[in-house]
């Protein structure tokens, strides 16, 4: 990336031979910041901006950053406790800083010198930063050092679980329950933590500028502080705007560059494979068997240290196919090891990085993620010329379909890895482009899939208008139709004899317009119901052998093996699927209704204040709406130092509104969007964007929640280019 070989980028002005000149008493490191304090950087080369990026993000995020370098290496448990115990054990033995370490060996120079000069940056920055943030106070952490490879480790543990391989551990146990035929049963076209992202594109042809728009809201696990930092990048070479990962350098999902945008969403592919191990000790050796007969494992023991608690000894063994994340004590017996693509290749695709950063075009893009890897992303694209791009990115392994479904046995030849699909499957754009984690263009790659609901609805909306604004489409963010709710309440038409109050309730649901509106105590008596027909089928006998499941394995592994959320996520499969003839459904919405009803008595029509939820019939309390018990629970690393209580959401998980909570659990959400976005191909200042938070992770910094009253109410800010409309910090470093 030697700025002396490429034009200087035409967003760019000229600082950068001042920042040259100074070189001999250090960078200069030119921030700016906007009026909701996002970080505007700005230096005289790449490699230069990398260092300020990473000195920046060490600053502002300095306890988030940390706390996931500790993640990555498998060491949080010496700060945060015992708790954190379950995770350290499963990143030592999916020896995810290890395969950090050997992908940024295998980095080409430049992209590795530009890693490099990113870790210099935090470096600098670590200790200011742990001064401003006062959970270091809190817990005793001191910032370490960060390697070479840490933000390589950053960027696996933040995405090892985004294909989703336990949900192959939960298939095993109902085909072991259920019998084979059933080994589908549970698919509710998406597994438990990664749908919920939505994307669309427009051409010309449908915007009042002729140029297209990119739009949408990725929804992850929403953490305080975001998991995506808002970031503007600029030297001679290029100027992009976009959103970052704290921790790890460049734009990598979501980016404009003022010519051409891109965005992405999971793929729902399936590109990591579990085998069942046999293990045997000769002596000091561990030995595994797998398709030519018992070959060496490699094992060691390492030790995790745990505040407040005893010291715990973990052994980590790879086998040939990989490491062991369940099983195999003392490297005998049976273990299940863990195949994924980067392990594999040593490439966890940040040679993508620098390129996306230097895109100019579509085209630029598209050869840029011919160098993805992990995770793999549905991708949208488009350039000011009218270039438009959709497709998939990342690396998926050749191997029997089986593999796709079930825990393999290692032994056996037909399940070994056999190369890479190439080329990964695009589609042309006409006109409108979406994508929701739904079947479709990834459908050849991956098993589940998120439910066609959310897709078919942003399609639907956006057939409302021939020509949309950037301004207008952020009204399709924050939808809140509740498509899946059709089954349960098909099922609730079908019910007679019910008694006067049940009688009420289900004829009240039944108008219901289905929208789960903050406001709407509707909303709260249909997610009522549902929870109880969850608990009710989650009960049955007929499902008793998975409902011992969960205990079984590591809490890790519990959002994809617990019965009750199994259910929850498949509703709509399990109310109306012919592989349960055991259980009676219209009797369990039966019991369901009638429970909620007896409970609540619930009037006809919905008045300004009816009866609360558990409060006897007659009492005249009022009915919690939805945002009252749909409440945000972020996740947190020191969830002791907050003590807010948090604001009420509307949306549900088949929403395009999709804060998801866990029905027959708990109506809490903690699954949400981490960002919604509107890029302009006509004129990036014309741009929108907002995080749930702030652009800041110090806890009472004036940017630390700036955003949070703008996210809830669906509504975005300009993305600021010019730099005469920011204010200027100034290091001298």
């Amino acid at each position: 990336m030697n700025d002396t070989t490429r034009p200087r980028h035409p967003f760019y002005t000229d600082v950068g031979a001042a920042v040259r000149e100074k070189r001999g008493s250090g960078v200069i490191i030119e921030t700016y910041r906007d009026a909701w304090g996002i970080p505007h950087l700005r230096a005289g080369s790449a490699h230069e901006l990398a260092f300020a990026q990473g000195r920046d993000v060490a600053i502002d995020r300095a306890w988030q950053i940390e706390v996931e370098r500790h993640r990555s290496q498998g060491t949080t448990a010496a700060f945060l406790g015992a708790a954190a115990v379950p995770w350290d054990r499963f990143a030592r033995q999916a020896r995810l800083d290890d395969t950090a370490r050997r992908c940024f060996d295998r980095l080409d120079a430049d992209t590795g010198a530009w890693v490099r000069s990113y870790v210099d940056g935090v470096n600098d920055g670590l200790a200011e930063g742990a001064r401003r943030a006062p959970e270091f106070a809190a817990t005793g952490l001191v910032p370490g050092r960060w390697q070479p490879w840490t933000p390589l480790g950053l960027w696996l543990s933040t995405h090892i679980l985004f294909a989703n391989f336990p949900a192959k551990l939960w298939r095993e146990e109902v085909a072991r329950v259920l019998g084979e035929e059933a080994i589908g049963l549970f698919a509710h076209d998406g597994p438990p933590g990664a749908s919920g992202s939505n994307g669309w594109i427009l051409s010309g042809a449908r915007t009042i500028t002729g140029a297209p728009l990119i739009a949408g809201d990725p929804h992850r696990v929403i953490e305080d502080p975001g998991v995506y930092q808002q970031v503007h990048l600029s030297c001679p070479e290029f100027d992009v705007v976009g959103l970052a990962v704290p921790g790890v350098p460049g734009i990598a999902h979501f980016g404009h560059t003022g010519t051409v945008a891109w965005a992405i969403t999971n793929a729902m592919a399936d590109y990591q494979d579990l085998y069942r191990e046999r293990l045997r000790r000769r002596g000091e050796k561990v030995e595994a068997l797998g398709p030519d007969g018992w070959r060496p494992a490699s094992a060691h023991v390492e030790t995790i240290e745990v505040a407040g608690g005893d010291p715990v000894q973990v052994e980590v063994i790879e086998t040939d196919r990989g490491p062991l994340v369940i099983g195999g004590p003392g490297g005998e017996g049976e273990g299940i090891s863990l195949r994924y693509p980067p392990r594999v290749r040593e490439d966890v695709g940040f040679r993508a990085l620098p390129a996306l950063l230097r895109a100019a075009t579509v085209a630029d893009v598209d050869r840029a993620l011919d160098l993805w890897a992990e995770p793999v992303n549905v991708v949208q694209a488009a350039d000011t010329e009218g270039g438009l791009l959709h497709r998939v990115a990342g690396m998926v392994p050749l191997r029997h379909r089986d593999n796709r479904l079930r825990v393999m046995p290692a032994w056996d030849a037909a399940h070994e890895w056999h190369g890479w699909h190439e080329p990964l499957p695009r589609a042309e754009v006409d006109g409108v482009a979406v994508m929701a984690n739904q079947r479709g263009l990834a459908e050849p790659l991956g098993v589940d899939f998120a439910a066609p609901h959310r897709a078919e609805r942003i399609r639907h909306l956006l057939d409302g208008s021939a020509a949309w604004s950037a301004k207008d489409v952020t009204a399709i963010h924050t939808d809140t139709f509740l498509a899946s709710a059709r089954s349960l309440l098909d099922l609730l038409a079908g019910l007679d004899g019910l008694s006067p109050d049940a009688a009420r309730l289900r004829e009240r649901l039944l108008r219901w317009d289905r929208r789960m509106e903050a406001d709407s105590a509707d909303a709260t008596l249909y997610a009522a119901v549902r929870a109880r027909v969850v608990q009710g089928l989650a009960a049955h006998p007929a499902l008793a052998g998975l409902a011992e499941t969960a205990s079984r394995y590591s809490e890790i592994f519990q959002p994809w093996v617990l019965l009750v959320r199994r259910i929850a996520f498949a509703l709509e499969g399990v109310l109306t699927t012919e592989l349960l003839p055991g259980i009676d459904r219209p009797g369990v919405v039966r019991a369901a209704i009638e429970d909620v009803a007896t409970k609540l008595a619930v009037p006809a029509a919905v008045p300004a204040a009816v009866p609360a939820a558990g409060a006897g019939a007659g009492t005249g309390e009022v009915l919690p709406r939805w945002g009252e018990v749909h409440r945000l629970t972020p996740w947190q690393a020191l969830p002791g130092l907050a003590h807010e209580v948090w604001p009420g959401l509307s949306g549900d998980h088949d929403c395009v509104l999709a804060t998801s909570s866990v029905p027959g659990i708990t109506d809490h959400a903690a699954r949400g969007p981490v960002a919604r976005y509107v890029w302009d191909l006509a004129r990036r200042e014309d741009s929108l964007w907002v995080v749930p938070f702030g652009a800041s992770g110090v806890p009472g910094d004036a940017h630390h929640r700036d955003q949070l009253p703008l996210w809830l109410r669906g509504e975005l800010v300009p993305v600021i280019t010019d730099w005469n409309h920011l204010t200027e910090e100034r290091h001298d470093r």
